[in-house]
């Protein structure tokens, strides 16, 4: 089973590509810098292809949010806390926000949406959104095509010891999520003293 996914990997790695970097990305990008380091794929083109589907992901989540508020009001309920912060991280900091937003834990979807749903430039946000895509690809891909036997040695201990690796995974992704929601209460706390002075 193992054996054929890396087949059908390898077969449509571009496609695969191109697909994950809409979703989510980053997990897609590391695999494609191992597979360009392993000759599976051409280097120029998985970070083109990369770039241009993290450009395209985040241009639909922003017409999603410029096109369809109604829905997003309605359907999004639970994600209000994140829309509003969003909002306040736009307000503070600008265009740089669009920049470093696919770094940001839990915020890559929220944020292009709540973009869209203010009367932020679509070309503008077009321009920043295709520029940080191509730096967020070339960071992520480039470096993992460099250490890529670093890297496939790891992915080697993390299968054959897979009773640490998730404990681990785990620790780290609940520390990363708490430290977001941290940042997020403080930010909230913060609208409210400036909203009852």
């Amino acid at each position: 089973m193992e054996h054929l996914f890396i087949e059908w990997l390898k077969e449509y790695g571009y496609i695969v590509l191109f697909a994950w970097s809409i979703l989510e990305g980053e997990l897609g990008l590391v695999m494609a810098g191992i597979m360009s380091h392993t000759g599976d794929m051409i280097l120029p083109i998985a970070l083109m292809v990369g770039a241009f589907g993290g450009f395209v992901g985040d241009q639909i989540y922003f017409y999603i949010g410029r096109f369809n508020k109604k829905y997003i009001h309605n359907k999004l309920r639970s994600q209000r806390r994140k829309f509003a912060i969003a909002h306040l991280l736009l307000k503070k900091y600008g265009w740089p926000l669009i920049f470093v937003q696919r770094y940001m834990y839990g915020m890559r979807t929220v944020i292009p949406m709540a973009i869209g749903l203010t009367k932020y430039s679509s070309r503008d946000f077009a321009i920043i959104n295709f520029v940080s895509a191509v730096f967020w690809a070339a960071l992520t891909i480039i470096p993992a095509f460099y250490f890529g036997d670093e890297l496939l040695k790891l992915l080697a201990w993390i299968k054959s010891h897979w009773y640490f690796a998730i404990p681990l995974v785990i620790t780290i992704v609940g520390s990363i999520s708490f430290m977001f929601n941290r940042i997020e209460k403080n930010l909230l706390e913060k609208r409210r003293e400036r909203q009852t002075r």
